[in-house]
């Protein structure tokens, strides 16, 4: 074991180990080994719900042990996808085993495969309602998900270049404040907008006090945390604390995020997460004093919508914005919803032309259309990134429900998989002849 690790590499930042392990410049944490004996099982699932800690011969009951440590430091309940473990000793990895498991004895090598299902259903049970959610991946009676399931939860496509494969464009969905400043409300948007295949999920970031004059704060609004349009803004607001949530839980799910920045003390505040990105709305494409100190202050990535703006505005932000890493510009209409004759997909052709002679500038469109026709023409037309508003059930007074897509149903997964076959379907640009393809009248030698 020990030599396959320095082979390979050491790419782990803490090691658990009974060994007699050491690794430079990395944290190893060691444990005593406790061998399984006939006798001593039900002492295994003793130690399994203890407060210590061994290294089990049934390995995976400390790797839990471990997920529930992890669940009780974040405070919040953690999922632990069970990937190959099939518990046949003549199938899969298994089938494989020489020396781990039973040395050149097949009647062994069953035992000691087939009795570890055992103890899983054992910890499936005590498990239960617990801090920890165990998914078993796979074809059991106790499985929750195949392994096609998966592959869709965590957007790993098996078509598109082989497991894994990144896809050309980013999916992000813009959560607006449909969170209404509930952490919980949040974690749920953002847990199911990656299981649905998004790439990004966007939040936004304004200074209340400044942004809106006295009057706008002070005027009637009727929702569920008070009386005046101060005290509804306020609440949708999020904190330094709800980001520094939001960075740590989308560094966990695998997913990017970024925010938009309405005013100034927003961006300067954002600036402590280390973004590598922002955006800047349609709604502030007027506040030029602004933009142009993002413009003059910052070298990594700017989304910008093109919203209720014309040709004067792109040559404007082309000039202003020559320092940052990218520019991505997203064609964008500001009507919820958008009709159809003013989609004007056809900009996204033209920021792709752009592009063409100047690869630091991506082009995209941000979509408040009903449904994904337009946004999969955008694919076509060249868009790598596609931005669509989504929700969390239906809300009466809340912004832009009729056009965010509900998170709560299929609706944004269904979304998410016309895009990608939009995407497919466009291919590389490049011309080829397909293994699909052969000729039918083809010309003797």
């Amino acid at each position: 074991m020990k030599p396959s690790l320095v082979a390979n590499g050491l790419r782990s930042r803490l090691y658990i180990t009974s060994a007699d392990f050491s690794a430079p410049g990395r944290e190893v944490l060691h444990a005593p080994f406790v061998p399984l004996q006939n006798d001593n099982s039900d002492l295994l699932m003793q130690r399994f719900l203890s407060d210590g800690f061994v290294v089990e011969d049934v390995l995976f009951l400390s790797a839990l042990k471990i997920a529930r440590q992890v669940a009780r430091a974040r405070g919040r309940r953690q999922t632990v996808y069970m990937v190959g473990f099939d518990f046949r000793a003549e199938a899969g990895i298994s089938e494989a085993i020489t020396h781990d498991y039973a040395p050149g004895n097949s009647a062994d090598r069953f035992f000691r495969v087939s009795m570890q299902e055992f103890f899983f259903l054992n910890c499936l049970y005590m498990l239960k309602d617990s801090d920890l959610e165990v998914v078993h991946v796979g074809d059991r009676s106790f499985s929750k998900l195949s392994a096609e399931e998966l592959n869709q939860r965590f957007n790993v496509s098996l078509d598109r270049g082989g497991a894994g494969a990144a896809s050309k464009v980013q999916v992000t969905a813009e959560l607006t404040t449909n969170h209404f400043g509930d952490r919980q409300r949040l974690e749920r948007m953002i847990r199911a907008a990656r299981a649905a295949g998004a790439d990004l999920v966007k939040l936004q970031k304004r200074n209340v006090d400044t942004f809106y004059t006295a009057e706008q704060l002070a005027s009637p609004y009727v929702s569920p945390f008070g009386k005046t349009f101060a005290d509804y803004r306020h609440q949708l607001e999020l904190d330094r604390d709800d980001f520094a949530f939001v960075d740590a839980l989308c560094r966990d799910l695998g997913i990017g995020w970024f925010a938009s920045v309405l005013d100034q003390p927003s961006f300067e505040f954002m600036l402590q997460f280390e973004p590598q990105m922002v955006k800047l709305p349609s709604t502030i494409s007027e506040h030029r004093q602004y933009l142009g100190y993002v413009a003059q202050n910052y070298r990594g990535a700017v989304v910008l919508s093109t919203g209720m703006t014309g040709p004067d505005y792109e040559e404007w932000l082309l000039a202003q914005f020559v320092n940052c890493r990218s520019l991505y510009l997203l064609q964008c209409n500001s009507a919820y919803p958008t009709p159809n004759a003013d989609c004007n997909v056809g900009v996204v052709g033209h920021y792709k032309a752009l592009s063409d002679a100047e690869p630091r500038i991506i082009p995209g469109y941000s979509s408040h259309d009903m449904g994904w026709l337009a946004s999969a023409l955008a694919i076509a037309a060249g868009a790598r990134m596609i931005e669509k508003h989504v929700k969390l059930g239906n809300t009466e007074w809340a912004h832009f429900d009729a056009v965010a897509v509900d998170l709560t149903t299929a609706d944004f997964r269904d979304y998410v998989a016309r895009l990608r076959e939009a995407e497919q379907m466009v291919g590389s640009g490049t011309k080829a002849v397909n293994a699909s393809e052969h000729h039918k009248y083809r010309i003797a030698a």
